[in-house]
């Protein structure tokens, strides 16, 4: 289980950091194996600091990560190796993730060195075939092609078959798809239900509803760094409780009808919720379904 109890962070900002910015305010959340679990919330809610926090390139100020019931921020060289063995992050901005100067498959040659460096290269090459072959890419394609020559979608497909080479129990997706065509992006959220049946528990990190309706089993909604709501997928949007997430969904663009304007107004009219300094705590409204009321 990954678990995150009562997890804060704090940055510092201002001349010469006298000042304090909370980005995410007393989360708990639990991600089990073969679960999708969305967290959805609007730019600057925090929603990458959690990421970031569970891939361990963050440290929360407060509360902590676990992992199997061990601290995160505890481990030390063999226990982090392993850790990364089982929980591993691909991000937004797929070209990011790469260094220009070298072929893609790179990453694949790396793994083999710091995790499986008795593995043979015959046995390597079939094992980096099969992964590339199950996230729907031909070897031929993209090995030994440098990441400019790669489209966004098979250079996200290639992070995903690093994963999957480690055998990975859990993975951070943290807005894998924003930047992907739409019909790319059916693939690569087909990829992860797929991975998700094989018993890969999943962290997906999105602004876009209608992705997380899409894939998740359980869903988060994040406001100021702080959960307002979160339960079941269906529950949270069929029977919305906290008037921010009234207000997201009344936002979301629908297929079978236009935005009809008369002068200055829309004939669907959304209204912000005022801003509120603080975030309620949650409350229980229905059987695993919590919001902030």
């Amino acid at each position: 289980m990954l678990k995150l109890d009562h997890v804060s962070q704090t940055y510092r900002v201002g001349s010469f950091g006298r000042g304090r910015l909370t980005a995410v305010r007393d989360v708990s959340f639990e991600l089990q194996p073969g679960e999708v679990l969305s967290v959805i919330g609007e730019s600057g809610s925090g929603k990458s600091t959690i990421g970031r926090m569970i891939l361990r390139l963050l440290r929360p100020t407060a509360g902590s990560i676990l992992y199997d019931g061990a601290d995160i921020s505890q481990f030390r060289r063999g226990a982090v190796k392993d850790y990364y063995r089982n929980v591993q992050g691909v991000f937004q901005d797929p070209f990011s993730s790469y260094n220009p100067i070298f072929k893609a498959d790179r990453i694949f040659g790396m793994i083999h060195t710091e995790f499986f460096p008795r593995v043979g290269a015959d046995e390597w090459r079939q094992r980096v075939s099969e992964a590339l072959e199950s996230v729907a890419l031909n070897p031929r394609d993209c090995l030994h092609k440098f990441p400019h020559q790669l489209s966004g979608g098979q250079l996200q497909r290639l992070l995903v078959a690093r994963a999957l080479l480690l055998d990975i129990r859990y993975l951070v997706a943290d807005e894998i798809i924003s930047m992907l065509d739409a019909s790319t992006r059916i693939d690569v959220l087909n990829l992860l239900a797929d991975l998700k049946a094989r018993g890969l528990g999943i962290l997906f990190i999105t602004h876009d509803l209608s992705l997380g309706n899409y894939i998740s089993d359980t869903t988060i909604i994040l406001r100021h760094g702080s959960i307002v709501e979160m339960g079941a997928t269906e529950k949270v949007f069929g029977d919305p409780r906290h008037p921010y997430t009234q207000n997201l969904l009344a936002s979301v663009p629908l297929l079978h009808e236009k935005w009809r304007f008369n002068g200055s107004n829309a004939t669907r009219p959304v209204a912000r919720p005022p801003e509120q300094a603080e975030v309620p705590p949650l409350v229980e409204v229905e059987s695993g379904h919590l919001a902030a009321l």
